[in-house]
């Protein structure tokens, strides 16, 4: 036993050094368990904003939009102030709060079949006018709380509850690439697309999210952070597998990176 002691006493007093650390909860989220489905992306982007918000030291100054979709119960996870928004409304309420408390960080939080469905028009028109944003956009390739039906950035040929027998692009329509459609408006400063299905991508992840929070602090415009993530339960897949078809599938479609960034002047 008292071997094993001096084995384990150099562990014990080294578990806490940064160095040793693995995974630490952020003070900023709330003491509420996840309901999101095991191995779903939404819990990891939850976890790097609020790392982010309390590194920043921005905790009482910011502002989160949440509207319908899985994204709906995100004020029970977020500690910060919360607004809940109607279906695809998210950058109408934020522009309001925004324009109320232009001190404020404000940022939206929506997935893609609120946000490039029904939500298109209220982001085209907010990005278009430079409203000083950070939107932050799931990007799934479904409709993950009503069961899996196509959504605008479902894949071609994709099975889903509303095709059955994998999107046809002439009847359905081609996916919807909303990074690169809003990257081309002057009132845009800065468009990323990341992902959160490898450890790399998921500080890449972490890094954009901060990014998009520095710009609207100096207020600078119009900022989207897209994350390409998965929907294991609506897939039909394990959490493993769901992370190898957003590898193999969604991100050779929709490629990871930069879109639109700020000029170096």
């Amino acid at each position: 036993m008292s071997e094993l002691n001096e084995i384990m006493n150099p562990i014990k007093e080294n578990i806490c050094l940064p160095e040793f650390l693995v995974y630490e909860r952020p003070d900023t989220l709330t003491e509420q368990e996840f309901h999101y489905c095991p191995g779903c992306g939404h819990s990891t982007v939850h976890k790097l904003l609020m790392e982010v918000v309390s590194e920043m030291g921005i905790v009482g100054d910011t502002i989160g939009v949440a509207p319908v979709g899985c994204s709906v119960f995100a004020y029970h996870y977020l500690g910060v102030d919360m607004q809940q928004a109607a279906h695809g409304r998210a950058c109408a309420v934020a522009t309001g709060i925004k324009r109320v408390m232009p001190e404020k960080i404000v940022f939206t939080y929506q997935g893609d079949g609120d946000l490039a469905a029904i939500g298109t028009a209220e982001t085209v028109h907010a990005a278009n006018r430079g409203e000083n944003l950070l939107v932050i956009f799931i990007n799934n390739g479904i409709y993950g709380m009503t069961s899996g039906q196509m959504a605008p950035t479902s894949l071609e040929g994709m099975v889903t509850t509303t095709s059955p027998y994998g999107r046809d692009v002439l009847t359905q329509g081609y996916p919807l690439k909303i990074s690169e459609l809003l990257a081309h408006l002057p009132g845009v400063y800065y468009v990323t697309r990341q992902a959160v299905n490898t450890a790399g991508n998921v500080r890449k992840t972490k890094k954009a999210l901060q990014r998009g929070l520095e710009y609207q602090k100096k207020n600078l415009g119009f900022c989207l952070v897209e994350v390409v993530s998965n929907c294991p339960s609506n897939l039909k897949m394990t959490p493993l597998e769901s992370n190898e078809f957003v590898a193999n599938q969604m991100i050779p479609f929709y490629p990871l990176g930069d879109i639109k960034v700020p000029e170096v002047k």
